[in-house]
């Protein structure tokens, strides 16, 4: 979706942010629940250490309520607030079980169970809140049928002590049953539950941000709790009161996990003044991501800047590239500078809860984001040339083997036809003694037009290269060269057609220079792959002090090979000899 934003509809509802009110209502109600569990805690004969005890259940409603809050106040538009809402206080109703008076300790034993089905759902639902696939919702349905209704049946059945008010039968046999059944299915509830965040883990990978790592773990090490301490109480296994314990105090991490996660996102917005620091030494782009995601908090940060020219949005290095959002784990914050695009953030999903720090870490990085974009643009354009002049490389070599096929097969064809017309007439009888002389001059100026074609179309494209090989080019281009040339090629098989070519031409250049210029007694041709490159060296023994800016020759070669990617590089020193080594990318 290179190039396009997307914004919601005018139509699209965005749910309002609750009433200050209501969360200020809420939490006091929190503090208020909390105290009563804590009371009740204290105040039960029937609790073991009841201190310790008080102080788990505040450990996890608490944390849970004010959470919950932030979270929606935050982002009303996702239920995962409201759920951690619901969780604290239902743990708190859960406590009234400890209540001596019958109605407090009916509703507190109806909703004994349930806390550990919102757990379930909490896990699966975040971080939106909703749950996408249909074995999810069965998932969730299923543990609160079981936690709350299988609950209700029981106490109707008569289980649970006198105080229960909703006894209407007298079965107790049959109500220990049905718990016994309840503690094995929210154990195996919790234990798919732990499945599903393991199969999105396998799917997505470990979460980018380590606040959300964090915060997962804490939900898998929760179920995992859940799981243990249910099975430990439906066959009546040892050390249930201290695998309890433990169960609560797990599961009082995840709240505490959420919340550091937003804590961990106010000291990022507080460290905006540091980047904004780093931004006016104008960092080099690379530099500016490593800063942008040390803001953010997010390690996996990458940049796109959009490149009006070429209508698509390119990474640092000016090479194309598509913003795509998979799985809902990566998203796409799109910078605007002066109502035009300049660049594209994408990061984890996770920063999408904290639109206060992607707007502020986007306008302190506007400008240095327009030289960034600049710079893309820079690369790109650079690409673009290279990828022109490797373009009209090619072209040339492909012209250069037409000319060579043409004249092989037309002109030099039609000449040797020729000659050996001349031939078969001058063996005639009849032929006078004087047509005979001037045909054979004609044929010997035939053989030496011959011959300057052969040079010609051998100049225009080497044949003999697509034929037979650099190796064997290379053999007959040094076996009559003007001065003794030591030859060396060391390869194991066939380069790329235009690698040959190039090649090619960069050692018949040279040895052409060798024999008009240098001066020298030999000379030496060094042909070698190593390293995914292909290394080609002449040199010679002559007076060196060769003039590289002058004439097409060696600039022409130049040009061939820093179209492939390569360099050519020329050391002449006087006196010294010349070296000529081009240096070509081979992989």
């Amino acid at each position: 979706m290179a190039g396009s934003v997307v914004r919601r509809s005018a139509e699209t509802r965005i749910p309002s942010a609750p009433n200050p009110v209501a969360l200020w209502g809420l939490a006091l109600a929190g503090v208020g629940a909390a105290g009563v569990s804590f009371a009740l805690a204290l105040t039960n004969d029937h609790v073991r250490e009841p201190g310790l005890q008080a102080t788990l259940v505040v450990w996890m409603t608490l944390p849970y309520i004010f959470g919950g809050l932030i979270a929606w106040w935050r982002r009303p538009e996702s239920g995962f607030g409201l759920l951690m809402i619901a969780a604290g206080f239902t743990i708190f109703l859960s406590s009234l079980g400890w209540a001596t008076a019958a109605i407090p300790h009916t509703i507190g034993q109806a909703f004994d169970l349930l806390p550990a089905a919102l757990f379930i759902h909490l896990s699966i639902a975040y971080p939106s809140g909703r749950l996408d696939r249909s074995f999810e919702r069965a998932l969730v349905v299923a543990a609160y049928t079981t936690a709350f209704g299988l609950e209700l049946i029981g106490m109707l059945l008569g289980g649970f002590g006198p105080d229960n008010l909703l006894g209407v039968a007298d079965e107790p046999g049959a109500a220990e049953f049905l718990l016994r059944f309840q503690l094995v299915a929210l154990s195996a509830f919790a234990l798919a539950a732990i499945g599903i965040l393991a199969i999105r883990r396998r799917a997505e990978g470990r979460p980018l941000r380590r606040s959300r790592s964090l915060l997962i773990d804490s939900f898998a090490l929760g179920l995992v709790m859940i799981a243990l301490l249910f099975m430990t109480a439906a066959f009546d296994a040892g050390g249930f009161e201290t695998i309890r314990r433990l169960t609560f105090l797990v599961l009082g991490l995840a709240p505490v996990a959420f919340l550091s996660g937003l804590l961990d996102a106010r000291l990022a917005r507080s460290s905006v003044g540091e980047l904004l620091v780093k931004l006016r030494a104008d960092p080099a782009p690379t530099e500016l991501r490593n800063a942008l995601a040390r803001a953010l908090r997010d390690p996996s940060l990458s940049l796109a800047y959009w490149l009006p020219q070429f209508g698509c949005y390119a990474d640092l290095d000016g090479r194309p590239m598509q913003l795509s959002v998979q799985n809902g784990k990566r998203a796409t914050t799109v910078i605007n500078r002066e109502g035009a695009q300049v660049a594209a953030l994408l990061h984890d999903s996770s920063l999408s809860d904290e639109p206060e720090l992607l707007q502020s870490v986007t306008a302190v990085a506007g400008i240095a984001l327009e030289n960034g974009r600049l710079h893309a643009e820079l690369r790109a354009r650079l690409d673009e040339l290279q990828g022109s002049r490797v373009r009209v490389i090619e072209a040339e070599q492909k012209e250069r083997q037409r000319l060579e096929r043409n004249l092989h097969d037309g002109a030099q064809q039609r000449l040797i036809a020729l000659s050996l017309e001349l031939g078969v007439l001058e063996e005639r009888p009849e032929a006078d003694p004087y047509v005979r002389a001037r045909l054979d001059q004609a044929r010997q100026q035939i053989a030496v037009s011959l011959e300057e074609l052969r040079d010609v179309a051998h100049g225009i494209h080497p044949a003999v290269v697509s034929g037979h090989g650099l190796a064997v080019a290379l053999e007959q281009l040094t076996a009559t060269a003007a001065v003794p040339v030591r030859l060396t090629v060391s390869l194991e098989s066939r380069l790329p057609e235009r690698l040959e070519v190039a090649a090619y031409y960069v050692v018949s250049e040279s040895l052409a220079n060798v024999g008009k210029h240098a001066q020298a007694s030999s000379a030496s041709v060094d042909v070698q792959r190593a390293n995914g490159q292909v290394f080609v060296e002449i040199r010679d023994d002559g007076v060196g002090g060769a003039d590289t800016e002058r004439g097409s020759g060696l600039r022409g070669l130049a040009d061939r090979i820093e179209a492939l990617g390569g360099q050519l590089r020329v050391w002449t020193p006087l006196g010294g000899g010349t070296r000529v080594r081009a240096e070509v990318p081979c992989v």
